[in-house]
């Protein structure tokens, strides 16, 4: 790359991303945001608009989607540099986004590695392409194609992972930890709540809705819904949280819960707002410090974890580089 100025358009509907991919680039002086927008069509506009050396595309926008939307930037603005974040993995998905004419495809959760060496390669007129996505490239068999969805079907067997989601509103937190958990008990496995007294209320006719037997799931210890104040003060010492406590109690939930499902060799689904509690408390550090516990337990215990913060609850959101340091701790991001 030459010395001049690079102008960057960035486009996701998650706004908090924004100030994520902003705190990464303004790591490089010669990197410039110029424009950004919230779905296909404004992107498309503003390109046109913009002329932009780079543009950094997200897939799942509202009213146009990103493959689409770079088909219609390439036509308007042919200088254009497109680099693809996404967190979908498969390799059809890939595909179909370099054909349009963009030059890299970077997986969401691993921008806080690879964004800047994404960002000097696609500038130099080098095809990027995230490391985990590189050993499927070439690969034709369907059974190799790599799927992460928001929240997996469970009866796929999904590997173990621990993801965390941003939520602007409560409705939408509520409607992914609805199929979060639903997703678990249809197959008979299990699942642990660990949340906020209105969360758990409101979770609980949602789960009706979808023909869960909440009172069965609870009596047969598939569903185990606890306060996320009350977790938390147990897993507390001096203002940060204990690991052998913290490991301790979401060990013997996990095991309990995994016993009374399918067989005993259930994989559990957790979802916890201990996190989002530490937050709000201006505690982040404690935040921060039960995520990288929380990934000793996908280690020890066959789980998928989902952990959220509600953005609305604390006004003037998330600061960017803690925004960094939580997503760097998940192996997936979602985001509404």
């Amino acid at each position: 790359m030459d010395g001049s100025i690079v102008q960057v358009l960035v486009v996701d509907d998650f706004r908090p991303w924004w100030r994520f991919v902003g705190s990464m680039l303004q790591e490089q002086p010669r990197l410039r945001i110029v424009g950004l927008a919230s779905d296909g069509l404004e992107a498309v506009q503003k390109a046109r608009e913009l002329q932009p050396n780079l543009i950094l595309l997200d897939i799942g926008l509202p009213t146009l989607n990103g493959i689409e939307a770079a088909r219609r930037i390439r036509k308007l603005s042919p200088e254009s540099k497109v680099l693809f974040l996404s967190e979908n993995r498969s390799w059809n998905i890939v595909e179909e986004a370099l054909r349009t004419g963009a030059v890299g495809y970077l997986v969401k959760s691993e921008a806080g590695r690879e964004l800047l060496s994404a960002v000097e390669a696609v500038l130099e007129g080098k095809r990027f392409i995230s490391a985990s996505l590189r050993q499927d490239e070439h690969s034709s068999n369907p059974t190799n194609i790599r799927v992460v969805l928001p929240f997996p079907p469970q009866n796929l067997r999904i590997p173990r992972r621990h993801g965390v989601g941003f939520y602007s509103d409560d409705e939408q937190l509520l409607d992914d930890l609805t199929q979060f958990v639903v997703g678990a008990l249809k197959v008979g496995n299990a699942a642990i709540v660990v949340a906020t007294e209105s969360h758990r209320e409101a979770l609980l006719p949602k789960l009706q809705a979808c023909r869960i037997d909440v009172s069965s799931a609870v009596e047969e210890g598939r569903y185990v819904a606890l306060d996320a104040a009350g977790a938390l003060s147990a897993c507390m010492l001096n203002g940060l949280p204990d690991p052998s406590r913290f490991l301790k109690l979401l060990g013997d939930l996990i095991a309990g819960a995994a016993e009374a499902a399918k067989g005993g060799q259930s994989q559990v689904a957790v979802f916890g707002e201990c996190v989002q509690l530490l937050w709000a408390q201006d505690n982040a550090e404690a935040a921060i410090q039960m995520e990288t516990l929380a990934n000793e337990l996908v280690k020890i215990y066959d789980i998928n974890i989902l952990c959220a913060y509600s953005l609305s609850r604390v006004q003037g959101g998330m600061d960017d580089q803690i925004f960094r340091r939580i997503c760097a701790e998940h192996s997936a991001i979602h985001s509404s």
